[in-house]
């Protein structure tokens, strides 16, 4: 907690907005920049979604008015490097300022530079991402009557424009949005708890002893007390049952061996079967060895069979998994703890680079619920939980759903959440970023005063049947083309394109969710503590923010080159946060990461 505070750092956003320099005494040292680098002999370039025109063109090209517009799109990220314009990545806004310009609806004047048409977005995704409603808002030609089908047919299928509504001249998408809504679908066997047999499992029970919570702790936990132990009789004790003893020995080893604090989750299987043969290789004599030169190797044998029968144990936990169907009780209890984060709370623990006092923590949450009505896909239950808030810092949601569904899997008190808004600081891992969904921004203080100067309101309910024809023919027919199912789902239109993107995802990355929650259940240290009965007070408390800055020699940060000094209590706390990020390692960093800002 200690050092010097950064007031700056501690600023939210519109009074670090206010106090900035204006944005033209920023840039005015830029032109004269690139100027001297052109005189020098180099050549500009151009970003990828620019449009260069001759001089010859630019000057015989008729002037037309604009008018400022906000543009209702949506978009399947997939092998898109996130909305944002990208000098040299493939983006949404490139692709789409491309389209414009080749219609008309920018100048060629202007085809080069966005900001020159006052470019500005309502919400920005990652790469991979994607929303069913987002707005572009920015100075447009708009005579052509037929603009909106113009411009769907320069853009890839994978973009629509909805529609483009006038809006009033000061109209900025990012500012006037009220709130926005985003949708995460998780896989409901994510709220079945800990396997006995993990420390996280352990320290659950143990704990809850020693605070007297045992009882209520299988209230909390009464449809799903015997899951495990049911799935080990049923389909993992006939495994291993029709394994070797030797074998068998060592399969259980590796799956419920002891670990002490600097042991990994699994243990090292040739490690094992060396020990198993140690003693037999003391005994052996070098007649021995030349027999077994023309022999199969009975060690090697035995690692495949192992390996074989790991194998089989990990399938059979994986389809009892997918077979798990969520009780209603279970579905209550998660709806309880989704509720307190309604209202405006201080989330300094759901995000990075945030510290209690920082006053741009504080945010509001108008709703969190879940769907009472779990959806089955792939032969998987999932359930979708929607949240609606004025704004999100970055990884909140998936913070916040990671929160809720740890407290529910383990047993926890729900008013845990409420201790979360606290000063203490805790380790909250970011739940996987597949099956976020930005559903769509809302501007409701924006249209009810537009309607009074006779302007149309900005309202997406207006286009969902287009909406709900793109996703079916874009999403939802390609993906159950591809899977060749021929079964009828009953889907909400709402929730269409989050499903078929969790589908197409799984495909790639089926244990994403199994394995952030694995990492959790083994991890050796006691972050996640605060999760059993014992509350904070058992929890080791997680590492306080550094400065935002992260300095950066010979091309990599200081966390990749490693501490220099093993005394500095800075390099011990970045190997921490290492440790700790390692658990939320994910298709996020390849394919698509929530970037819930806006």
């Amino acid at each position: 907690m200690g050092g010097k505070r950064d007031k700056k750092r501690e600023l939210g956003r519109t009074e670090n907005y206010r106090l900035s320099k204006d944005k033209r005494e920023k840039d005015e040292g830029q032109p004269e920049a690139k100027r001297q680098r052109i005189e020098e002999g180099e050549q500009p370039v151009l970003p990828i979604y620019a449009t260069k025109f001759s001089p010859e063109d630019i000057a015989a090209e008729e002037r037309r008015p604009k008018k400022k517009v906000a543009i209702l799109l949506g978009y399947s990220g997939t092998g898109y490097y996130g909305m944002q314009l990208s000098n040299t990545q493939k983006t949404i806004e490139g692709e789409l300022f491309a389209a414009l310009v080749a219609v008309g609806a920018i100048s060629k004047a202007n085809a080069a530079d966005p900001k020159k048409s006052s470019l500005v977005r309502c919400a920005r995704t990652d790469k991979g991402v994607h929303a069913a409603g987002n707005i572009v808002s920015l100075k447009l030609i708009v005579e052509d009557p037929d603009l909106v089908p113009k411009i769907n047919q320069k853009l890839s299928h994978q973009i629509r424009v909805w529609g483009i509504q006038v809006t009033n001249k000061s109209f900025s998408c990012y500012q006037m949005c009220d709130s926005r809504v985003y949708e995460y679908l998780i896989p409901s066997y994510c709220f079945l708890p800990p396997h006995p047999s993990t420390r996280l499992g352990k320290k659950i029970v143990e704990l809850a002893e020693q605070a007297s919570d045992t009882v209520q702790l299988h209230e909390r936990q009464e449809e799903v007390m015997t899951f495990w132990d049911e799935v080990d009789k049923r389909c993992i004790k006939p495994i291993l049952e029709g394994l070797p003893g030797e074998v068998r020995r060592i399969v259980e080893r590796s799956l419920y061996i002891e670990e002490d604090a600097t042991s990994a989750a699994t243990p090292n299987m040739d490690e094992l079967v060396e020990n198993e043969h140690s003693t037999e290789r003391k005994d052996a004599t070098e007649e021995s060895m030349e027999n077994s030169e023309s022999m199969p190797n009975p060690q090697e044998t035995q690692r495949l069979l192992i390996n074989e029968a790991i194998k089989s144990i990990k399938a059979a936990y994986v389809n009892a998994k997918r077979k798990y169907r969520i009780h209603p009780k279970r579905i209550s209890r998660l709806q309880e703890t989704l509720s307190k984060f309604v209202g405006t709370k201080n989330f300094h623990n759901y995000t990075i680079q945030k510290v209690y006092r920082d006053p741009s923590a504080r945010r509001h949450i108008r709703s969190f619920v879940v769907n009472p009505e779990p959806i089955i896909v792939d032969k998987t239950e999932w359930l979708s939980l929607k949240v609606h808030g004025q704004s999100f810092m970055m990884h909140q949601i998936r913070k916040m759903v990671s929160m809720a569904a740890l407290i529910v899997r383990c047993g926890c008190d729900p008013n845990r959440i409420s201790e979360s808004f606290g000063p203490t600081k805790l380790a909250i891992p970011k739940a996987p970023g597949l099956g976020l969904l930005l559903e769509r921004p809302i501007f409701d203080n924006y249209n009810n005063k537009i309607q009074e100067f006779g302007k149309e309101k900005i309202d997406f309910s207006r286009y969902d049947q287009e909406i709900e024809e793109f996703k079916r023919r874009e999403i939802y027919g390609r993906i159950f083309h591809e899977e060749g199912e021929t079964n009828t789902y009953v889907i909400h239109l709402l929730l269409v394109t989050i499903i078929i993107i969790i589908i197409t995802l799984t495909k790639f990355y089926p244990d994403s969710f199994a394995s952030f929650f694995n990492h959790i259940d083994h991890y050796q240290k006691d972050y996640f503590l605060y999760l059993t009965s014992g509350g904070l007070a058992v929890a080791t408390v997680a590492p306080e923010p550094f400065s935002t800055s992260r300095s950066v020699k010979g091309g990599k940060t200081s966390e990749e080159q490693g501490c220099q000094h093993g005394d500095d209590p800075k390099c011990d706390q970045k190997k921490e946060e290492g440790a700790l990020a390692a658990i939320e390692s994910d298709p996020e960093s390849v394919i698509a990461s929530d970037q819930e800002n806006g």
